[in-house]
């Protein structure tokens, strides 16, 4: 194995990854309904703050880092060799930023006049094709499992043949930005490799987020009017200094879980203090070079959110797993058994309003209303992942 861990099911992981996919449904929806207060809404680029809503996202890169050692070495245990762990790595993030890459075209840059058929067609044929592709369904032969991947490959090929860009219609799909998924698929990649290669040492994860810092501010240090040939330098920093999050979440998993018989309950709360703590330090030694904005992805914005995510999971744990109030997180397993399949279904559902020309009320896009039934849309996704879930997964 790569590194002892705890061999027990974590209910507190589960819960946080649960409760942070719930919440990105939920502020999702929020951003499209009006007279909601700024703290409820991602803060301006250069605001110098963050709202609760700025921490989601962070919040799931970091549960994405914090399930990277259970991962692997479960695989592990089934007899992966390295070679064979870094082939799943790769597989996994390529995955991801595909669906990103294609999310991301069916959103924006396309042109309705050219394109052959409606976009809420083709983005419905999309996540047909990604449940053909990556999802796991009951009993099913290998053989057909394969060919269903085969379509659904095919499938994805046809998407991209059919789409159009640009005032003419001759633009092929472009990369205008990676997406929340490509941008998990390349954190996971960077994070999840350096797990491997440093042996699951806490010190070359740590030196890894670190780097990935040093790596905003190299990337920062042109600026776009003097040097506007080296203008995309600044998104990929950002997209480096957000791997951070992950690797901070890979640290605090380490620090709570590895080596279960060695080391006290309190002595591994002594340590995630620390953790936060030097976060929050470097944070504010950063502030004066670099506000807080979620835009930009700044590494005050990393280092906070991260603090943040350590503190909650570890009230999490010690609630959840140590004091044994695990009760009230099993109506949150199917999102946290199967978050991409909660995620994808908000899309579906806007598939279907633009395949069929329909929407929301206008009374559920303002006010109180408003944010009801983004709290009723969120518990609507919970049941339809419990659902759908029975007979499909989404193994990616």
């Amino acid at each position: 194995m790569i590194i002892a861990l705890s061999r027990r099911r974590i209910a507190s992981i589960d819960a946080f990854r649960g409760l942070t996919i719930l919440v990105m449904v939920f502020v999702n929806q929020l951003a499209g309904v009006s007279g909601v207060p700024q703290w409820a809404r991602h803060m301006k680029a250069d605001a110098d703050a963050m709202s609760f809503v700025d921490v989601v996202f962070p919040a799931f890169l970091f549960i994405v880092g914090m399930s990277i050692p259970f991962a692997l070495n479960q695989r592990q245990a089934r007899g992966d060799d390295g070679a064979a762990l870094q082939r799943h790595v790769l597989a996994r993030s390529l995955g991801l930023i595909v669906l990103g890459f294609f999310m991301v075209n069916a959103e924006d840059g396309f042109n309705p006049a050219r394109m052959p058929f409606n976009i809420g067609w083709w983005s419905l044929g999309l996540y047909l094709c990604t449940f053909l592709v990556w999802g796991v369904y009951g009993r099913a032969e290998p053989g057909g499992v394969n060919t269903w991947r085969a379509v659904g490959a095919l499938g994805l090929l046809v998407l991209c043949c059919t789409w159009r860009g640009g005032p003419d219609g001759k633009a092929w799909m472009t990369h205008q930005w990676w997406g929340i998924l490509g941008l998990i698929g390349w954190s996971y990649l960077v994070s999840a490799s350096v797990y491997l290669a440093g042996r699951a040492r806490i010190a070359v994860l740590l030196l890894a987020a670190v780097a990935c810092i040093a790596v905003y501010a190299l990337c920062h240090a042109f600026p776009a009017t003097a040097y506007p040939d080296w203008s995309d330098l600044a998104d990929c920093g950002g997209l480096v200094c957000e791997t951070s999050l992950t690797l901070l979440g890979a640290v605090t998993a380490l620090l709570f879980f590895a080596r279960p018989d060695e080391v006290a309950p309190l002595r591994r709360f002594g340590q995630a203090a620390l953790l936060v703590a030097a976060c929050v330090a470097v944070g504010a030694w950063l502030r004066p070079a670099y506000s807080i904005s979620k835009i930009y992805a700044s590494p005050t914005w990393c280092l906070y959110s991260a603090a943040i995510c350590i503190t909650l999971f570890a009230a999490l744990y010690a609630a959840v797993d140590l004091r044994g109030h695990a009760r009230w997180t099993r109506w949150l397993a199917p999102v946290a058994a199967q978050p991409l399949v909660a995620y994808l279904i908000p899309f579906v559902v806007v598939g279907l309003e633009d395949a069929s020309g329909t929407g929301l009320p206008d009374v559920l896009n303002h006010g109180p209303l408003g944010v009801a039934f983004c709290a009723l849309f969120a518990l609507f996704v919970l049941g339809a992942t419990a659902l759908i879930t029975r007979k499909l997964r989404l193994q990616l």
